[in-house]
């Protein structure tokens, strides 16, 4: 692979991984523009971490080539690790320090004198708004907050390129806020941020740009807008007031608009793809003359949920038979 042409802070090419007889990366390509969030969108065993741990240089590919910062992973992996940071599913941080002697520990090992990395303890604490906490061990703080301080423990000294495997799985929506409005201040200060998350939510709200995994391969990539209108233009949502009318609802309206019926885990839900209202009215009234009472509809863009599910025939939060990359390693 040439030199990374100016503008990109990752490109990668036919990364490949195994573990074993399981294939966990399959011929990955990427190419991430520096100074944006680029969202790496998969359910559980897709490929997602180890992507991320071979571009960080924790893991050796198989096959493929990538470069980081212009840097090659694998020839070059010590200026790679000295200009990205991490932050993993799991806490890195020592549970039985406080918030405060954890990062003072990361800011002197990194170089900064002891006054020095007092003041930068205290100013990630504060910007983090965990300065109340910075006296407790982070073995009492909050799911929130101990994804906080994984994020302040990344950037005691700024990184170029920020690495962030799944960073608000099983927080609360509150805390999952917060780290996106982390997320989105690290980019306007200049670092260029890889998140992987199969929360389609999430990347809908951060990335500029989203690659869809499934099963160790790329699978689409583009812009939110591009991936919603690569499935359909439109899309009908409609919630039934009977969710024991579901079947017949689902029957009818697939025999009236041409086109799949998309079952939502809400029982009274259902999504399908078309762009031409004037059809969508007639099958809303065909439903309430055939005993089928809608509660409500709506048309619009298709969401990344239903993206997903047209790209890979399965939900986003769907675990696949795969073995998770943690498992395989």
């Amino acid at each position: 692979m040439a030199q990374s042409p100016i503008g990109l802070a990752i490109e990668a090419s036919g990364l490949v991984k195994h573990f074993g007889d399981t294939k966990a990366v399959d011929g990955v390509d990427l190419a991430v523009p520096a100074g944006t969030v680029f969202g790496v969108l998969g359910p559980n065993g897709a490929g997602k971490t180890t992507t991320v741990r071979m571009l960080a240089t924790l893991l050796q590919p198989d096959a493929g080539e990538a470069r980081v910062l212009g840097h090659d992973i694998s020839k070059e992996a010590d200026a790679v690790r000295s200009r990205v940071s991490l932050t993993g599913q799991f806490a890195s941080v020592d549970e039985d320090l406080t918030g405060f002697e954890n990062l003072v520990l990361l800011s002197r090992l990194l170089g900064y004198s002891k006054p020095q990395s007092r003041a930068r303890a205290t100013d990630l604490l504060d910007a983090f708004g965990l300065a109340d906490a910075a006296e407790r061990q982070v073995k009492k703080y909050s799911g929130g907050m101990r994804r906080r301080i994984d994020l302040a423990a990344s950037i005691v000294a700024t990184p170029d390129v920020l690495f962030l495997d799944e960073p608000t799985t099983g927080l609360d929506p509150r805390s999952r806020n917060q780290v996106w409005d982390i997320v989105r201040v690290l980019v306007a200060s200049g670092t260029t941020v890889l998140l992987t998350t199969q929360y389609l939510d999430e990347a809908d709200q951060l990335a500029d740009r989203i690659a869809v995994i499934d099963h160790g391969k790329v699978i689409a990539e583009g812009t939110s807008g591009q991936l919603k209108a690569s499935v359909g233009s439109g899309a009908v949502h409609i919630r039934l007031r009977d969710a024991g009318t579901r079947p017949a609802a689902e029957r009818l309206l697939a025999h009236r608009l041409g086109t799949e019926i998309f079952l939502e885990h809400d029982p009274v839900a259902l999504t399908a793809r078309s762009a031409d209202a004037a059809v969508v009215s007639a099958a809303i009234t065909e439903l309430t003359e055939a005993g089928i009472p809608v509660a409500e509809f709506s048309l619009g863009q298709p969401s990344l949920d239903e993206v997903f599910l047209a790209l890979t025939g399965h939900p986003a939060e769907e675990h696949t038979d795969e073995t998770t990359e943690e498992e395989a390693a």
